[in-house]
């Protein structure tokens, strides 16, 4: 089979031939037609975080194909079904974290992509019971991208508690933000998404968002307190002024969720002003299954759509670098073979 591969952090992925993966028990082996790229995805090509991922590896973790083979044990999937493999590639299942539906916050997770080799190859394995089916009607290059950006922006929405009628930041436009937009009206939210291209705010107004900010040439916090303050602001964009100029424009009792990883990047609270204004500032990290399963319903009803364009995988490289420049208009993914 073939997979583009992370020899060294900072270098070009190379693509090889490597043997078909055989699946342990518990396991299944996908053959992989669609897989989605996301910035997670070239943070762990670089090295970029504390925890890193060890090389040789194959990266990508927004990954949707047909099972081929199962493991010992597989009796709730099937030869030929199509399934997503995740971010979160196995969870422990016995801990509080599992036990109390927070599985992605499990400290003996395994994570696609990162922990184990992921989806930019034309065959991967995955843990069978984190493997989620996809519904019919759904195809996989629509799929893959939900199956990172639909669901981590869906589950953001939820530890904001969006409610409806309450006035939402989404500061980023691009592979998770087109979907948070969505994903925020259907919640019944006034959306004002905030970018700094014309292209992406475009696109967010064709979306339905309420109010189009422009960083580049406006005062976020200004704004957004202009209109009485956001109860919720999702940080989406993969630098850490954005998040720090989204803060500042939370109303009281407000709350800034974090989901964008820059790295090493962090952000300076004023205490006195939290203290008062009684604002929150938490962390949200991709989304369970349940999340996912709910975020393919949504999608089976028509409710969403997903933008992407399509790319072979030898193209890895020069994908990586077009959404480091901001080239991309929403998400890329490549394409291993929907046809055949």
């Amino acid at each position: 089979m073939k997979a583009a591969v992370v020899r060294a952090f900072g270098e070009p992925l190379v693509i090889e031939d490597r043997p078909d993966p055989e699946p342990g028990p518990g396991q299944v082996r996908v053959r992989v037609e669609a897989s989605g790229l996301c910035h997670t995805d070239i943070h762990a090509a670089h090295g970029d975080w504390p925890v890193k991922p060890s090389p040789p590896f194959v990266p990508g973790h927004e990954g949707v194909g047909l099972v081929e083979a199962l493991g010992d044990g597989i009796t709730h999937l099937s030869v030929g079904q199509r399934v997503a493999v995740p971010w979160l590639g196995r969870a422990c299942g016995r801990c509080e974290h599992c036990l109390s539906g927070w599985e992605t916050l499990c400290e003996q997770q395994v994570n696609t992509g990162y922990g184990c080799d992921g989806a930019y190859a034309e065959k991967m394995l995955a843990w069978a019971d984190f493997a989620q089916p996809v519904p019919e009607g759904i195809s996989a290059l629509e799929a893959a991208p939900l199956t990172c950006a639909g669901v981590t922006t869906y589950k953001a929405l939820k530890v904001a508690d969006v409610r409806p009628a309450q006035l939402v930041a989404i500061s980023g436009i691009g592979g998770l933000g087109h979907l948070a937009v969505q994903y925020a009206k259907i919640a019944g939210a006034t959306v004002a998404a905030i970018d700094i291209t014309d292209d992406k705010l475009a696109l967010a107004a064709e979306l339905g968002a309420d109010l189009l900010i422009d960083a580049r040439k406006q005062d976020v916090g200004e704004v957004l307190r202009s209109h009485g303050g956001a109860h919720a602001a999702l940080a989406l964009a993969v630098n850490e002024a954005a998040f720090t100029a989204v803060r500042a424009g939370l109303r009281r009792g407000g709350k800034l969720v974090m989901v964008a990883l820059p790295a090493h990047g962090t952000i300076q609270v004023p205490i006195f002003d939290t203290v008062l204004g009684g604002t929150s500032v938490l962390g949200s990290i991709v989304g369970t299954r349940q999340d996912l399963a709910e975020v393919f319903r949504l999608h089976a009803a028509g409710r969403i759509g997903v933008i992407y364009e399509t790319r072979p995988l030898d193209s890895v490289n020069e994908s990586i670098d077009a959404v480091l420049h901001g080239h991309v208009k929403a998400r890329i993914v490549f394409d291993l073979g929907t046809g055949r």
